[in-house]
């Protein structure tokens, strides 16, 4: 059983994930975050790796991922600084990115690097559901990685049911159409969706994303899945400072 699949049987509701970009403030603080940000109280990480053309991200993403690009993040640097990772942080940690980056450095090298470093999972946003089917799912389960998919309020009851059966881990559930960075809105529409899909019966636990920083806002979105992603909110407030101390009162922001 991997870390994904352990954390959602020990604990069932108000589960926080928090993304940041790797590289970003600074080329080299990729596992320090990491750490600060277990001792913090987070449940499981999203490091993203920086990618020039992003198709689902907010202006704040968006910055951060051309800073880290100029830094020098690549994924080769990625997975060697991550080598230390497990000696210190022990919550499940996940890549999240684009496809064209892993298709650049090898599919199989990157699910072989993952589980060489610890990463339990991948969210690859623009990786369509039948090329990951076909062509893929055998190395990820060979490496022990977990796919993530997104579901959103244009996805059918027929793919979502697709995508539960193919997911071992989680279900990302989008909050909304738009891209990262907005405030979660709990319109009627929202709602409706939300209760949509709870009405599915879905085997895999869902966590959502998009819009959530605020306590309200995770709480929020904590009535309607097993937790909730803090993105945008987390990399602007570390864009200044990234130190414990900063990671520290940020999260006394998030959690309830």
């Amino acid at each position: 059983m991997n870390r994904i699949n352990k954390l959602f049987q020990e604990k069932k509701n108000n589960i926080l994930s928090i993304y940041y970009t790797a590289g970003y403030p600074v080329l080299n603080d990729t596992v320090r975050i990491a750490e600060e940000l277990q001792r913090s109280g987070a449940d499981m990480l999203e490091i993203g790796f920086p990618y020039s053309d992003p198709v689902a991200d907010g202006p704040v993403i968006q910055a951060s991922s051309k800073l880290a690009l100029d830094n020098g993040m690549e994924l080769s640097l990625l997975f060697d600084q991550l080598k230390e990772l497990r000696k210190t942080v022990d919550i499940p940690v996940l890549l999240m990115g684009y496809v064209n980056p892993m298709l650049q450095f090898g599919v199989e090298n990157f699910c072989k690097a993952c589980a060489e470093v610890g990463v339990d999972g991948c969210i690859v946003p623009d990786l369509p559901m039948a090329e990951y089917e076909s062509l893929y799912s055998e190395t990820f389960q060979r490496y022990g990685i977990s796919n993530i998919f997104l579901v959103t309020p244009q996805t059918s009851a027929e793919r979502i049911q697709k995508i539960d059966g193919l997911t071992n881990g989680f279900i990302y559930l989008v909050s909304s159409s738009a891209t990262t960075g907005k405030n979660l809105q709990l319109s009627q529409n929202t709602e409706d969706y939300f209760a949509r899909i709870a009405a599915l019966g879905l085997k895999n636990p869902i966590i959502i994303g998009f819009g959530i920083n605020s306590k309200e806002t995770f709480q929020k979105a904590c009535q309607y899945a097993n937790g909730a992603i803090v993105g945008s909110a987390f990399v602007n407030a570390i864009a200044e400072a990234s130190d414990g101390a900063s990671i520290k009162a940020f999260m006394e922001t998030i959690r309830p």
